[in-house]
């Protein structure tokens, strides 16, 4: 009996110390991304000394002598806190998900290469190098500080999530970053916030339902006259809320023979967004506030994730002061204030997409009709990588209307171009 309990108490004691291993190993696998934000460190590509104080939780504010080691700092501080953030992020806004998690990220890589994130991407970034180089060398001094970080760190070293995605999945190597992963995020931000797509769906369906006029009872216009975005300084607004748009604008389409099919088909909460957001943004004269001065209330109502899609940060170089909100992966504050006015944003609901009924050569699918003669479509091969998968090449028509996104859909039997005013 004496033996026995001996042997009991060696198995327990050995139980004991391998969850103690397991416990410290574990805890040291969660702490190893920290960064480090004490103490002093040598960076390539600075010009001068950098001062980046954290407050009591961990917001920090930057100080440089001058613009370009200003954004380096952002660039390294955000990746410090944010990597896998921001990691995740440019993978989606380039329609890379499927190179990450496999197949659950294939039927969002494919929505996104078909609408042309990727590319309308590319061309924005080509515009800022020739349009706008102060801004672009913005982009690329951001960049590098997110290079200086990230750099000679393994994957485990960067977050816990790279560590558990490239032990779960096939490992992927950690890119630099690039300035393409900032503007693309600009593209997704551009997305979320215009739901227009829907919005042409739903009304097509409540034609095909209920026929055009009660569809205009249901779904009537915006008040332009009453509640105008902006002060009208011609008469078009106003004749447009009285008499809406005038009969020649309209498109002769026979909305019966629409199939509405794809409808609610598009991929939901792609980005984690919910059905239906929104935002304010109120001012408040001096009269009404203890100060006396004006206040700014902004409220702009994104969807909820962890960590938070918001990144607080001071900025403070000459000629620079400013301390607010901006995006992991983004330079400067979107939403924030200096010593002297606050700035805030809000979603108007501005109609920028339509949806084109493309009617298709039947003897060549790769042609569509365009002021009574067939036209050939623009065919773009996309490539998407699959984490522990084969390659998919997925062909995506384009026309001078945009790209086909119906063709995603293998249930619905109209051909649906996507007019966006960011392509």
């Amino acid at each position: 009996m004496k033996r026995l309990t001996q042997i009991l108490l060696v198995i327990l004691a050995g139980i004991v110390a391998l969850a103690i291993v397991a416990v410290v190993m574990l805890f040291s696998t969660v702490r190893r991304p920290y960064p480090d934000t004490d103490g002093t460190v040598t960076l390539p590509g600075l010009k001068e000394e950098v001062t980046i104080i954290r407050d009591e939780v961990g917001m920090p504010h930057i100080y440089a002598n001058n613009l370009e080691d200003l954004f380096y700092a952002q660039g390294y501080v955000t990746a410090q806190d944010r990597f896998w953030q921001m990691e995740w992020w440019r993978y989606q806004g380039q329609g890379r998900i499927s190179e990450l998690v496999g197949e659950p990220g294939i039927e969002p890589d494919k929505f996104i290469r078909t609408a042309g994130w990727n590319r309308m991407s590319q061309t924005t970034l080509d515009y800022y190098r020739e349009e706008a180089p102060e801004f672009y060398a913005i982009l690329e001094n951001y960049a590098a500080g997110v290079n200086a970080y990230i750099g000679g760190k393994s994957p485990g070293e960067l977050s816990i999530n790279h560590k558990i995605l490239q032990t779960v999945n096939e490992p992927w190597k950690i890119e630099p970053w690039q300035p393409i992963n900032t503007v693309s995020w600009g593209v997704v931000m551009s997305f979320v916030l215009a739901d227009d797509i829907k919005r042409e769906l739903t009304y097509a369906n409540l034609i095909d339902e209920f026929g055009e006029e009660a569809a205009f009872d249901l779904r009537p216009p915006y008040p332009y006259a009453t509640r105008p975005v902006i002060a009208p300084t011609g008469e078009l607004v106003s004749e447009l809320a009285q008499n809406g748009l005038p009969e020649e604008w309209n498109t002769a389409v026979n909305w019966q023979n629409v199939n509405t099919d794809i409808i609610g088909q598009l991929p939901e909460n792609i980005l984690g967004a919910p059905p239906f957001i929104g935002s304010n943004n109120w001012v408040i004269g001096g009269e009404h506030t203890d100060t006396g001065l004006p206040l700014l209330a902004n409220d702009p109502h994104l969807a909820i994730q962890l960590p938070a899609i918001w990144y607080e940060v001071g900025l403070h170089a000459p000629g620079f002061d400013v301390v607010g909100f901006s995006f992991a992966g983004v330079p400067g504050v979107i939403i924030g204030h200096n010593n002297k006015i606050a700035w805030g944003v809000t979603n108007t609901g501005a109609d920028v997409q339509d949806l084109y009924i493309e009617k298709i050569n039947p003897d060549n699918p790769n042609q569509y009709e365009w002021l009574g003669e067939w036209e050939d479509m623009e065919i773009i091969e996309e490539v998407i990588k699959v984490n522990g998968g084969e390659d998919i090449v997925l062909p995506v028509r384009v026309t001078r209307h945009g790209p086909i996104i119906s063709d995603i859909r293998d249930d619905t039997q109209d051909v649906l171009a996507m007019r966006w005013a960011a392509q």
